[in-house]
């Protein structure tokens, strides 16, 4: 048996946050998929991945625990809903699947002293 085939022990998973996000990132490396090569996978900055480590990211969560065959809320259980949607403090914000590199505009810096606006004054 090849240790990248061998099942995740969660009974191991430290529950500490600094702890467990160390372990998780060990279990992607022994799992054939180190948090590099998952951030070229999804298409996201390697910073993307490193954020799961404090803050709630739903798509991310999904894909590590996609890669290391379980469910998010096993990893994460204090962000998950038992009915296995993400526990979100803005409930409204839906998820984006759309890709940030197809988001991003020209390099304008969105300043301009004049207005862009035609607001009838002086027609």
């Amino acid at each position: 048996m090849n240790i990248a085939e061998k099942p995740l022990d969660l009974a191991q998973m430290p529950s500490d946050s600094a702890q467990r996000w160390e372990w998780i990132k060990y279990q992607l490396r022994v799992h054939g998929c180190p948090p590099a090569e998952l951030a070229r996978q999804l298409d996201v900055t390697d910073r993307a991945i490193r954020a799961v480590k404090h803050a709630p990211y739903p798509r991310i969560e999904r894909a590590i625990a996609k890669t290391l065959g379980v469910l998010p809320m096993q990893l994460w259980p204090e962000r998950w809903n038992l009915d296995g949607t993400p526990l979100r403090l803005r409930p409204n914000r839906a998820e984006s699947t759309v890709s940030y590199h197809s988001t991003v505009r020209s390099k304008d810096s969105g300043y301009s002293p004049v207005s862009h606006r035609i607001t009838g004054a002086g027609v």
